[in-house]
């Protein structure tokens, strides 16, 4: 099928064409209407424009001819520097490239070997004169360029030279339109497309044998009836090749660290969507993304919530990582980007998120996430909030797991550890009350004056940036406790796949294990849960997580007495003669005390409580919830003269009523424990 084609047009013109984006992952020709050149070296030539972004997708879909399956490859590039022409052409470029059919344009179908020739000789000239590439020649003319506009950068240029899959002589030279190629592989494209080499290299990755691997394909392609693509005829010599790759790809290109990062991106310059070399007063900073990680990104942050992992100074790596997750159906966290970079990534958010968000729109205009976990007060949430165009929230996994494993080992008395635990929490939430974060700190230390350990343990960790989560958690909404749980088990597979590898500091080491292995076994998880293969080895990749594990604990197992909400407890799931108790339950700063929270993780039985009592309205807000609300309170004592803020203040009125009753209500019939005089007070002024 053709696509449409309209009046010829001058090349002078071209800047006046609408730009088309068809709403497709990939699409091709037949989905864009062309229009003809007129005279010019383009003269004839069909012409379309189309976002920069989306060229990959056009390649992608063009590849996937029915007719006459392809392989278009890259026959030559040129790039010219921004500012490099004083008067640039209309059609002048920044990036040219020329991609043409890998079954031409050599034509080798007419040269039979002779007797005891090597029939893998290379050819004495030619772009085809690579070794193994001869029999695919047959002689194909099909071809298009691909021009990113100097002009408008944004926009690429594509003319398309010859669109047929012919030879010279016009006659079709492969494909099922070719008599000549029925029933041999020159029916289908050349290679194996990138998604089976994704998802061998993973197989590879994860350590499934190469006997397994091809097995497994031969009984996929005997499921859907035999062989329909070149990928259907994967054989063991394409997985051998694979598997040499793995084992021959050092993640040394280079002696020099910085030069083996950059040959890194050169080579892999489609997962890279931001690149600063370290230069002066500029750090470095690298943004990876592969294409698998952009699909879980549309797929799962779309209308979900995208979280920030933050890891630096480690002993292991001094540069900062940075991994942006999104929730699967199952509540787990997946990596879909990765941000490395010498300095803090606050700092210089402002550089990579607008490449970041420009290629996720860029397949997706309508893609926004319901909310970004922000996981360092550092972060401007004005920058996140502007790109996203969403809520941000804060996360405070680093803040509990830190003190939570600080009360662990410097405090011996289980008791101690959880009123200690308790009153932290309140010296986040200090503002509320009015009191100052010294006074917070000062009133902690004078009631924990006998535990000499770990108040040294806070002055010289925590002391220095208290203040700086303080005013966070003033000004952002805090992020639910689910997520803390699943983040936090990301945080454990990055610790023991990636972070406890000795490295010796390099980066090059790093975004080979992000983007190899640890990639790998997200990808395995997820494809067995949809496919169901491989359910022999889940339990070894397992991404099960107490988030997820909470929703299987029924709210039966779940005793609550009504009358102390001090604690609760959780019937065990493996023995249901054991009990877990959890303090304080409903807040940010829980304990439990099951094996997994006394290792200074979150655990599900945590997670089950907060989820029960939220759903039942029987412990009071968290902290979190209530320092926002006061927020709003204040905004409505004083409100403002903008009507824009006005119109956002207004909006929440009904709702901080109905919140606000519901506790009174709560209160009085002894469910809680009476509403303090401030909450009374709002309450008489939303009335």
């Amino acid at each position: 099928m053709k696509g449409h084609e309209s009046k010829m047009a001058r090349m002078e013109d071209i800047l006046s064409l609408p730009v088309q984006d068809p709403p497709y992952t990939e699409f091709s020709a037949a989905h864009i209407n062309w229009v003809k050149v007129e005279g010019g070296r383009q003269g004839g030539d069909d012409i379309a424009l189309i976002p920069f972004s989306r060229v990959e997708d056009f390649v992608k879909g063009e590849s996937s001819n029915a007719d006459c399956p392809a392989n278009f490859r890259v026959e030559s590039r040129r790039k010219r520097p921004e500012g490099s022409l004083n008067k640039p052409r209309v059609d002048g470029y920044l990036e040219y490239t020329l991609y043409w059919c890998s079954y031409g344009p050599e034509d080798y179908r007419d040269i039979e070997p002779q007797i005891g020739e090597n029939t893998s000789t290379k050819p004495s000239s030619g772009k085809g004169s690579r070794p193994g590439r001869r029999h695919m020649m047959r002689g194909c003319i099909c071809h298009f360029t691909v021009k990113r506009l100097y002009t408008r950068p944004q926009l690429a240029l594509i003319i398309y030279n010859q669109r047929s899959h012919v030879d010279k002589s016009g006659a079709p030279c492969h494909g099922i339109l070719d008599q000549e190629s029925v029933g041999t592989r020159a029916m289908y494209a050349p290679r194996i497309s990138e998604e089976l080499r994704q998802k061998v290299m993973s197989l590879l990755h994860v350590g499934i044998s190469l006997d397994a691997i091809v097995q497994h394909h031969m009984e996929e392609v005997q499921r859907h009836g035999g062989p329909h693509s070149r990928d259907d005829f994967l054989t063991r010599n394409d997985v051998r090749n694979m598997e040499r790759l793995i084992r021959n790809s050092p993640h040394e290109l280079h002696l020099d660290d910085r030069c083996s990062v950059k040959m890194w991106v050169q080579r892999h310059h489609k997962h890279v969507f931001y690149f600063q070399e370290s230069c002066g007063c500029e750090g470095f900073v690298l943004g990876v993304q592969t294409d698998w990680q952009l699909q879980q990104m549309l797929r799962y942050g779309h209308g979900g919530f995208i979280a920030s992992h933050l890891v630096s100074g480690s002993k292991k790596f001094k540069h900062t990582l940075c991994s942006l997750l999104a929730f699967d159906s199952s509540q787990n966290a997946i990596p879909v980007a990765w941000i490395i970079s010498s300095s803090s990534i606050g700092q210089n958010i402002h550089k990579w998120i607008p490449s970041l968000v420009e290629r996720i729109r860029g397949k997706d205009t309508r893609w926004r996430p319901n909310a970004v976990l922000v996981d360092d007060p550092s972060f401007e949430a004005s920058i996140l909030r502007e790109a996203f165009q969403c809520r941000v929230l804060l996360c405070l996994w680093h803040v509990r797991r830190g003190w939570l494993k600080g009360l662990l080992k410097y405090c011996n008395n289980f008791d101690v550890q959880r009123e200690m635990f308790k009153q932290l929490g309140r010296i986040l939430y200090c503002t509320r009350n009015g009191s100052s974060v010294a006074d917070a700190v000062e009133e902690f230390v004078q009631i924990f004056v006998d535990q000499y350990a770990f108040i040294e343990y806070f002055r010289s960790k925590w002391l220095s940036k208290i203040e700086l989560w303080v005013n966070c958690v003033r000004t952002l909404p805090v992020a639910p406790q689910e997520t803390i749980a699943s983040i936090e088990s990301y945080h454990l597979r990055l610790k023991s796949k990636v972070l406890s590898q000795d490295s010796d500091q390099r980066v090059d080491f790093l975004i080979h294990a992000l983007t190899s292995q640890f990639h790998s076994f997200y990808w395995f998880e997820q494809y067995t849960v949809e496919t169901g293969y491989f359910e022999n080895l889940r339990d070894r990749f397992s991404l099960t997580n107490p988030w997820n594990q909470a929703t299987h604990i029924p709210d039966i197992d779940v005793l609550l007495d009504e009358e102390n909400l001090q604690l609760a407890k959780v019937v065990s799931q493996a023995d249901n003669n054991v009990a877990y108790t959890i303090w304080n339950p409903g807040s940010e700063f829980t304990l439990c005390d099951c094996s997994w929270s006394m290792v200074g993780n979150m655990c599900k039985h945590v997670i089950k409580v907060a989820i029960f009592c939220r759903s039942r309205q029987i412990a009071r807000p968290l902290l979190s919830a209530q320092v926002y609300r006061q927020t709003l309170v204040n905004l409505l004592q004083n409100l403002p003269e903008d009507p824009l803020v006005l119109e956002h203040a207004i909006s929440h009125v009904t709702r901080l009523e109905q919140d606000i009753k519901s506790l009174e209500d709560l209160s009085n019939s002894g469910l809680l424990q009476p509403l303090s005089s401030i909450d009374q007070q709002n309450y008489r002024i939303l009335k």
